[in-house]
Parts: structure tokens; C-alpha cells; sequence
């Protein structure tokens, strides 16, 4: 299957830019991954880089730029 053409992810740009380790990444997934299956709630991967202070939301911003998309942690919040 080729896979030049699929849209890259937030870690994957997250990571090349140099803003998180691969290893800090696929330990934010993992909390990800326990906070859906044990509370039903889905946290965005940034936002818990951003609760870890591992990214901030400049740097979160600049990943989503890329990804030609607006700052999708801040609506999440006004819901909390």
C-alpha cells in the first residue's frame, strides 16, 4: 500500500518538528488509550502533552497549522 499520499498526524509532525520524543508521544496514546477505555471520555493527544508540559500551546498551534487546521484544545476546554 503507498503511503505518500496519507495526510500525516499531529504526533507525526509533532515529532519531526522536534516539539516531543517519539517515546513522550506513545506515552500520551497510552494515557489516551486508559482514559477512553476506563472513563469513556477521549482526551485529545495535545492537549495531554499540553497537561504535561511537554508541548505548549504555541507548539500546538504550529503542528495544527501544518495540519491546516485552527486550535481545536481551546473549543474542547469551554466544554469542561
Amino acid at each position: 500500500m503507498e503511503t505518500a499520499h496519507l495526510e500525516k498526524r499531529f504526533g507525526v509532525i509533532a515529532i519531526e518538528m522536534g516539539f516531543v520524543s517519539a517515546e513522550q508521544f506513545v506515552e500520551a496514546l497510552k494515557i489516551q488509550v486508559m482514559d477512553d477505555y476506563n472513563n469513556g471520555k477521549h482526551r485529545l493527544v495535545g492537549r495531554i502533552l499540553l497537561e504535561q508540559e511537554i508541548l505548549t500551546l504555541e507548539q500546538i498551534d504550529m503542528v495544527l497549522e501544518v495540519l491546516g487546521k485552527g486550535l481545536p484544545l481551546l473549543k474542547e476546554s469551554d466544554t469542561m
